[in-house]
């Protein structure tokens, strides 16, 4: 294992100082990890099945009704009783007739139609939707929280807590992804300006002026109504239009430590530029830099679910919570919605705050706990 530098334990002490930052890490990285495994917690396909002596993990494989017993060559539909009974009387013919009775007869005798039968079972996710799962419920959609949704269905019938867990993984892993490259571009743009300044700097600030006057929203539109929407798309226009909000801040730390005595030594013992921008000024630059992380993550969420509120962000057959929100807005009548959408926005945003501002504080040289 990897020792950190004193420094880095010093920071690391900070940071877990913090209560606030270092249990919300903690309570972050137990939702996201588990919103990881979402497959395995909501799911309309079983985890396991054992079926005549063998054992098939539907979740994760195509298996079509013929591997089951049955006569179609599609995917097997695991809801229906006539499936339920092939897999639990191994393939009976006789589940065709009465599945009901069939499944009944080998839970209590082990037999179907009088037949010693190898029993077998399915194990099912905690919830048994995925995000597109249309769920019958009965009634009218949007459907109030039940035993059968515990969040309730949305307008098109959905189970929302399936949707809430798939769109916090997708929310939480977008975010990610933007800011990390946005921060690279922006703090190697920052850097190069804040650092060689003077004609470099002049040419790259007059290209920033020009490139954060693009309207952002116009692009995206544009660009959504010629070619489809994709999750990498939208990756790809935030991270275009989003690197410039780091640079200035990078920018202004470079120019004020480039004539700092160390740097002034490193020239002198002949170290490269680029080693001591990167190695040398780039620490001391990282307080500033990470002030504005917090803001550049709940930004990146806050845009996303704006978009989708819109209808310009991921593609429709994904689950955000960006359309959630909308639902709520359009069915006024079904407040578990508005609920749901509000909390679940004040949790993940408070959680990354929280931490972000613990690593701040830990990167402070300043900043001291008791």
């Amino acid at each position: 294992m990897m020792a950190l530098s004193a420094l880095n334990q010093r920071r690391w002490r900070n940071f877990k100082a913090n209560r606030r930052a270092f249990w919300s890490l903690w309570l972050l990285l137990l939702l996201y990890g588990l919103s990881l495994f979402a497959e395995l917690i909501a799911n309309d396909r079983p985890v396991l099945v054992r079926y005549d002596g063998g054992y098939y993990m539907p979740v994760f494989k195509f298996y079509p009704e013929t591997a089951f017993g049955g006569d179609l060559r599609t995917e097997a539909d695991y809801t229906t009783p006539e499936v339920k009974c092939l897999i639990v009387a191994a393939g009976s013919q006789d589940c065709w007739d009465d599945p009901d009775g069939i499944r009944a007869e080998v839970e209590s005798m082990g037999t179907a139609a009088g037949s010693q039968v190898n029993k077998g079972w399915m194990l099912w996710p905690p919830i048994p939707y995925r995000y597109n799962t249309i769920v019958d419920t009965g009634g009218v959609a949007p459907g109030p929280p039940s035993s059968q949704n515990w969040l309730g269905t949305d307008d098109t019938s959905r189970d929302v807590l399936a949707r809430v867990i798939y769109g916090f993984r997708l929310s939480v892993t977008f975010a990610l992804i933007v800011t990390v490259l946005t921060s690279i571009i922006g703090i190697a743009a920052g850097a190069v300006q804040g650092y060689f300044g003077g004609l470099t700097d002049l040419l790259f600030q007059r290209f920033i002026e020009l490139w954060s006057s693009v309207p952002t929203l116009y692009v995206i539109i544009i660009l959504t109504a010629v070619w489809a929407k994709s999750f990498w798309l939208l990756v790809g226009l935030l991270v275009a239009f989003g690197w410039t909000g780091l640079v200035g801040v990078v920018r202004a730390e470079f120019l004020r430590a480039r004539n700092f005595e160390y740097v002034r030594a490193a020239k002198a013992l002949g170290v490269s530029d680029w080693q001591i921008m990167f190695r040398h000024v780039l620490p001391n630059a990282m307080v500033a830099t990470l002030t504005l992380l917090p803001f550049a993550v709940t930004g990146v969420i806050g845009t996303l679910a704006s978009l989708d509120y819109l209808g310009f962000g991921l593609p429709s057959n994904l689950p955000s919570l960006g359309q959630l929100t909308r639902q709520a807005q359009q069915n006024l009548q079904a407040p578990h919605l508005a609920f749901v959408a509000f909390f679940t926005f004040a949790i993940m945003l408070s959680l990354l705050v929280f931490i972000f501002e613990g690593v701040r504080d830990a990167f402070d040289p300043r900043k001291t706990f008791r």
